[in-house]
């Protein structure tokens, strides 16, 4: 599918599709006289090279001229300030309950003509890596935000000749307009000490409002194609993919959700110490489609945390560009990145496509196992969920950790467990869209469904080693469930070290204490923002079902 960019004089006007107050404000903004086009990738890098505050380091991007670069292209290093994370409590929606659109929409017209001084970078990428999904995104951005511009480019697909070939021979979607999205980071005001990102997704357009740190440009603009791709057919995926090929020919799809710092990336990318080949498709952004339950990727690249990646590891080799971490000169006189987050939390890089050399952008084969990474210390390494409203609503009531990628408002409690439905804080539609389409994966595709504690299990830490552990068992079919205590829709896979003891009085009350508090969070939100995320009445009856079993 491709998005519709232009439009008949018949297709014009207000109520018809493209056309809302929110998005007329913002797309305007792209005709403007002090607008300029970044059309290429080599474009953008030497306006960010040239941009007042970047590092050019000595570190060569790997084969930078295979995706468009040349050939002595450096890695680029950029700070922003003391802004390292992405910043929840500055998201409005458009649509939700007590989101003042009359009010944003004006501040937005302030913000927009605010900018006429300054000279405009207008970028486009695709969003979406195969002709069943690819939506056209557009950016607008101020001069002087040149590194944003280019590692946006960067994260995305840019319209390279092949991809601009595979967008044009894909099939139209009428009622979809392109992604228009207006960015200025240096944006203050008053009522908004955090800045503001507005996002209208029903007529896929946002504004990024006093936002320095790329990720909310990164994940702003995925908000609004998981939202496309949800309109369309698809379960939209934070988190990440991979095939594995078995001894005997045969393939195991497993999709792991889960938020930044849970180990996501580190189960999609782990190699099995070689015992079968693996596929990947991406660690954070795909859709799965919930009729064929084939997946597709959503972006090339990957925007990685740098703590694990010292200086000089050879992971390194594939840095493009990087943010928020430090730098020195080495023994040999060359400037080069310092990580291991010495400088401040959460440093980030963008890694080419080449750091998987088994990338894929689909996985036709469909998927056998989600997996719900959480961190609930009631939880053993693996269980596996029976049914497929358990299934979907385990997913929904997502229990973990805070993540160093966030910001948060004063007050918030960094190291309570809070509940992240689907792992996705990055969705604008109602959350029942969410649980249908898993559900369907579970209940019409024979979807399996676990449960992965990646934290500690009561008390004792798990290990990536029994992470990995438990997932060999399952995907070589070699996993032995037994029942999880008296939870008739729960299984267990023991593990040495991890034994549940349901005969302990203290896990058995913490583990209730644990049920109930997803109860607790599925009935609040039946009530919060008007019911906006309310779900079916079986998501509520699967999980009250475990509290009966374990209180008789």
């Amino acid at each position: 599918m491709s998005t519709k960019a232009n439009y008949t004089h018949d297709e014009i006007g207000a109520g018809k599709i493209g056309f809302s107050k929110t998005r007329s404000i913002i797309e305007a903004a792209f005709y403007g006289n002090n607008v300029q086009k970044v059309t290429s990738l080599k474009q953008a890098y030497n306006l960010a090279k040239n941009s007042p505050g970047t590092i050019v380091t000595d570190m060569p991007v790997y084969k930078g001229e295979e995706f468009g670069l040349e050939k002595d292209a450096k890695v680029l290093l950029f700070n922003d300030g003391s802004v390292t994370g992405r910043c929840a409590a500055a998201r409005r929606i458009a649509g939700a309950n007590g989101v003042d659109t009359d009010d944003l929409d004006k501040k937005l017209m302030d913000a927009v003509y605010d900018t006429r001084w300054k000279t405009l970078y207008h970028a486009e990428v695709i969003i979406g890596l195969d002709p069943e999904f690819m939506v056209k995104a557009h950016l607008l951005i101020p001069e002087g935000e040149e590194n944003i511009l280019y590692s946006w480019m960067l994260n995305f697909q840019y319209f390279s000749s092949g991809y601009s070939k595979m967008y044009k021979e894909s099939r139209p979607i009428a009622n979809e307009p392109d992604i228009y999205i207006f960015s200025n980071p240096q944006w203050s005001h008053p009522e908004h000490p955090l800045g503001l990102t507005y996002f209208n997704t029903d007529t896929n357009c946002a504004a990024l409002l006093g936002m320095k740190y790329f990720g909310e440009h990164k994940k702003g603009t995925l908000t609004i194609g998981w939202a496309i791709a949800n309109r369309n057919g698809y379960a939209s995926c934070h988190g990440g993919q991979k095939e594995y090929t078995l001894p005997d020919g045969s393939s195991y799809v497993a999709s792991v959700f889960g938020l930044s710092g849970s180990g996501k990336s580190t189960i999609t990318h782990a190699k099995h110490d070689g015992k079968y080949p693996v596929t990947v498709l991406h660690d954070d952004a795909f859709i799965i489609n919930t009729d064929t339950a084939s997946s597709i990727a959503m972006e090339p690249t990957y925007f990685d945390k740098t703590a694990d990646y010292p200086t000089g590891c050879e992971d390194n080799k594939f840095l493009l560009t990087a943010q928020n971490c430090s730098a020195t000169i080495d023994s040999e006189g060359k400037v080069v990145l310092v990580t291991e987050d010495i400088r401040n939390g959460n440093g980030r890089a963008i890694k080419s496509k080449l750091w998987s050399p088994n990338r894929v952008d689909r996985i036709n084969a469909p998927v056998n196992g989600i997996f719900w990474i959480m961190k609930d210390p009631t939880i053993p390494p693996l269980v596996k969920l029976n049914g497929a409203s358990l299934a979907s609503v385990m997913g929904a009531t997502l229990a973990t950790k805070r993540s160093s990628a966030e910001r948060l408002a004063p007050g918030v409690d960094p190291n309570k467990l809070v509940v992240e439905p689907y792992a996705n804080p990055f969705r604008t539609y109602p959350l029942a869209n969410d649980y249908e389409k898993f559900k369907k994966l579970v209940e019409e595709r024979n979807v399996d469904c676990y449960i992965l504690n990646t934290g500690e299990f009561m008390g004792k830490d798990i290990k990536p080693k029994d992470t990995l552990g438990v997932i060999e068992q399952v995907i070589e079919g070699k996993a032995n469930f037994k029942p999880f205590g008296p939870i008739s829709d729960i299984e267990v896979l023991e593990w040495d070290g991890f034994i549940p003891d349901f005969d302990d009085p203290e896990y058995v009350e913490t583990l209730k204490a644990r049920m109930q508090d997803r109860v607790t969070f599925v009935k609040e939100r039946s009530k919060k923002k008007g019911g906006f995320d309310k779900l079916p009445a079986d998501a509520l009856e699967a999980l009250e079902k475990i509290l009966r079993e374990l209180e008789a």
